[in-house]
């Protein structure tokens, strides 16, 4: 019975989408078992959890498993509804926005050079300014207020998309998220990046810098940069 009610969560150190549904977990204060996969040599586990896209993150609870961090951060959310620590968490089809195209455009800034990296640094910019906007909304005083006890789901993947963003600064040479230009999304990440559940946790502040080192990032190619954002967009084709 205790091997049943155990929570197992499987994923993969560098991917947003495993470090989103980590965060969802330890916000509710929920025990789990965390296994690491590696995407270019899949687990059994993964193939018979996933069978069809077999890709990460993936947990099983109770035996079942359960695939797509969205969706899993909504059955965290469901049942574990009492638990203290998270507020409700509820998905809008408006976060597919950070989950894509803002994502695709951050992998294609660290991953390329010259005006290709011009364009994409760009368009990266030019959505920042729309979250930046519309977070307004939701911060009509202009300082976020969050703590561990408020943390809703806009919250979270906002965490793990931008948390290791440090990282991501010092290998470019250039400011992603700048305080001037993004005021509220600069306060807003820096908040969540300082709580304690945060900063205590391996995956989350284990940033990606050995994939996106200098020199790594002359060995990148157009075929490589598709591969780390399918990777990232949790749509690993099956490996042969």
């Amino acid at each position: 019975m205790e091997e049943e009610n155990q929570i197992k969560l499987h994923g993969m150190w560098g991917s947003t989408f495993t470090k989103r549904v980590e965060l969802a977990l330890k916000l509710k204060g929920i025990p789990y078992e965390y296994i690491e996969e590696d995407l270019s040599n899949k687990s059994q586990l993964v193939l018979k959890y996933n069978p069809v896209h077999k890709k990460v993150p993936v947990i099983v609870h109770n035996g079942k498993p359960i695939i797509e961090s969205l969706i899993i951060l909504e059955y965290i959310d469901e049942t574990w509804k009492n638990s203290p620590g998270c507020c409700l968490m509820i998905p809008m089809k408006e976060l597919k926005f950070a989950s894509g195209p803002l994502f695709e455009d951050m992998g294609r800034v660290i991953t390329s050079d010259g005006e290709a990296q011009e364009k994409a640094t760009k368009d990266l910019f030019e959505k920042l300014t729309v979250l930046e906007e519309g977070m307004k909304e939701f911060f009509p005083g202009g300082t976020p207020s969050i703590n561990g006890e408020n943390l809703g789901l806009l919250d979270v993947l906002m965490c793990a998309l931008f948390g290791p963003y440090r990282a991501h600064e010092e290998v470019l040479g250039m400011k992603m998220i700048d305080p001037e230009r993004n005021p509220l999304l600069f306060s807003w990440v820096m908040a969540i990046t300082e709580l304690p559940v945060v900063k205590e946790s391996p995956l989350l502040m284990r940033s990606s810098w050995p994939l996106f080192s200098l020199s790594d990032r002359m060995l990148f190619t157009p075929l490589w940069l598709d591969h780390l954002i399918m990777r990232q967009m949790e749509f690993v084709p099956c490996a042969n």
